[in-house]
């Protein structure tokens, strides 16, 4: 991954004629526990990671706000002054407009820009790679804002510009990650604390290379499904559900809903056993969670599915889970550190035997939240 100077280096040779730019960096996050929680105000513990989206900018001088993506090697281009006007295409720019457009909602003058966008983040591997955009865009245009301000601008760009109704889990623990830590967040009350995990845990991500993609998914059909049960339930969210109360629903509204009230208890369970060291259960309280995914909530898919039954058969493994939106993306898996060359060993070889790809494996690092790293 680039350093800071190299970003600069490279946003130089795009704009040879522009200014020094200043960078932003913001990490990517890997979900330890508590998925499709969120957007229900209920409890998730994600940890941003060690792969990031860097944002290089400096003015343009001539009321265009420009952008170029390194990763897709493609740019786009508009007028300052029709931004507050813009409307979506569709796009991997419309996560670059969103942030100008909401910015300029809120009052905030928008200057021209040259911006470079280097990531190390894969795209569409469910490791957040659109929050940690949205969240180094919001700073590198947005001026002094703090972590949650930060967090609720890129989230506001996501739901309302974008049109992906998700929770704020992925811009929150990328502008307030803390490094050598996850984050236990009450996405009810936004009130969060930082849970260490056992020294001995390793975090291995495994990206099926099966991209995911939020706005066509089901992911949509979910949101609405637990606003139904949510409203049947006379709830103003699942958050406020109680396994007595999910007598009152049936059928598929009944498995989305257990599904979400389950994994707010397994949350809490988990913060509770990293406290006291317990990697065992840690463990055994992902591999449930995953299994509640994919029969109840109903997103996981069959190269996910693949990748975690398979790790369950390493030796040191203590569990594994898909993470992220589902129907493709990665899967985390918690293993003891001595066995992390054998799970890598795993994974690769019966994956590709399954499906003909090969895995994209990344050992997790806790990484500190979204800031400016060159002036």
């Amino acid at each position: 991954m680039a350093g800071a100077a190299e970003v600069v280096n490279r946003f130089r040779a795009v704009y040879p004629a522009s200014d020094t730019p200043q960078v932003w960096r913001a990490p990517g996050r890997v979900n330890l526990i508590g998925e499709h929680t969120d957007y229900n105000l209920g409890l998730v513990l994600p940890m941003a990671i060690d792969l990031a989206c860097f944002v290089a900018a400096a003015p343009s001088r001539d009321g265009w706000l420009r952008v170029f993506s390194e990763q897709l090697a493609e740019g786009a281009q508009w007028r300052v002054d029709d931004i507050r006007a813009a409307v979506p295409r569709g796009g991997w720019a419309d996560r670059v407009l969103g942030i100008a457009w909401q910015l300029a909602r809120q009052g905030i003058a928008i200057d021209g820009r040259n911006i470079l966008i280097h990531s190390s983040i894969p795209l569409g591997a469910g490791l957040s790679s659109s929050a940690a955009l949205g969240v180094a865009m919001a700073l590198a245009l947005g001026g002094p804002l703090t972590p949650l301000e930060t967090a609720q601008l890129a989230r506001a760009a996501e739901a309302d510009f974008v049109g992906v109704p998700c929770g704020i889990m992925d811009q929150f623990i990328s502008a307030n990650g803390q490094a050598g830590a996850a984050i236990l967040l009450d996405c009810r009350s936004l009130e969060s604390r930082p849970v260490k995990l056992p020294p001995e845990i390793a975090i291995l991500t495994a990206n099926s290379m099966i991209r995911h993609e939020l706005g066509d998914s089901a992911y949509r059909t979910r949101v609405a499904e637990c606003a139904e049960a949510a409203r049947r339930l006379g709830a103003a969210s699942l958050r406020a559900a109680t396994f007595r109360r999910l007598e009152a629903l049936t059928g598929t509204l009944l498995k989305r809903a257990r599904h979400v009230v389950s994994e707010n208890a397994r949350v809490e369970a988990f913060a509770a056993a990293a406290a006291r060291g317990d990697a065992r259960e840690m463990g055994r309280l992902v591999t449930d969670s995953h299994r509640s995914l994919r029969d109840d909530y109903e997103v996981s898919s069959a190269e996910l599915d693949f990748l975690v039954e398979t790790a369950l058969t390493v030796p040191g493994v203590l569990g594994a889970r898909m993470t992220g939106g589902g129907f493709g993306g990665s899967t985390v898996n918690l293993v003891r550190r001595e066995a992390i060359n054998s799970l890598r060993e795993a994974l690769v070889s019966e994956y590709r035997k399954f499906s003909g790809h090969t895995p994209e494996l990344h050992e997790c690092v806790a990484s500190a939240g979204a800031s400016r790293v060159f002036f």
